[in-house]
């Protein structure tokens, strides 16, 4: 359902006012560092979280990483769910396909969290290029590679939310296809190149969210057959 003006204006009032709080306390905080009074937050947080150690950016990433692949994985079983009509009877379809749309969005913005702070990370350091071109990278240049290609890959599903009417709906399911082979390629990618696959938490996230895409996926499928079955029925007759 279309918002009206009333709503959009609020939603880019209320953006506006939390962009420009930002900037306020982000100029604020900046000031603050440098004084002797900034010091005193700087080593708290350095006391917990150990943001001067070599490896704090490699905590990071590996942390971003992992919320990325969940998110991946939220957002491509979201997208089957909405196309087997799960919600319907509970939400508009309108509000999980675009709830399935931010998902996607985030997943891409944890990614490249993930991404940047590989190029600033000094205990692993990555070029440019041993990111963004697939089995360039020093480590785990297989893995690694599948992982390039799965961002790629998740890019291209999440711009046809922009130019499905300029595309149609066939090129756009076609296309959406492509989340499957993304979401394997980020699975494996995690599973042989992330240093925390050796963790039996991380082990049962893989594990059991590859499980709800297999079942999901299956339950499309047979779904899809069974209204097609119904659908010959009602033309033969």
């Amino acid at each position: 359902m279309e918002l009206g003006l009333s709503d959009r204006a609020w939603r880019f009032l209320l953006a506006a006012l939390t962009v420009l709080s930002l900037m306020v306390a982000g100029a604020v905080g900046i000031m603050l560092a440098a004084t002797p009074l900034g010091a005193l937050p700087a080593q708290a947080v350095d006391g917990l979280f150990a943001l001067s150690s070599p490896q704090a950016l490699w905590y990071v990433t590996r942390a971003a990483g992992l919320m990325a692949y969940f998110l991946l994985w939220l957002s491509t079983a979201w997208g089957i769910a909405v196309s087997s009509k799960l919600f319907d009877p509970l939400q508009p379809r309108a509000w999980t396909y675009e709830l399935h749309q931010f998902l996607s969005l985030l997943a891409i913005g944890f990614i490249v969290l993930h991404v940047v702070v590989l190029l600033g990370d000094h205990y692993l350091p990555f070029s440019l290029a041993e990111i963004l071109v697939p089995f360039a990278a020093p480590y785990r240049p297989l893995w690694v590679g599948l992982g390039v290609i799965g961002l790629y890959l998740t890019l291209l599903v999440t711009i046809t939310f922009y130019i499905r009417r300029w595309i149609g709906a066939r090129a756009f399911r076609a296309i959406h296809y492509f989340s499957f082979i993304a979401y394997l390629m980020v699975t494996v990618h995690g599973w042989f190149a992330g240093t925390d696959s050796a963790l039996g938490t991380t082990q049962w996230l893989y594990l059991g969210s590859a499980l709800v895409i297999v079942f999901l996926t299956v339950y499309r499928v047979v779904m899809a057959r069974a209204q097609l079955s119904t659908a010959t029925a009602v033309g033969a007759r």
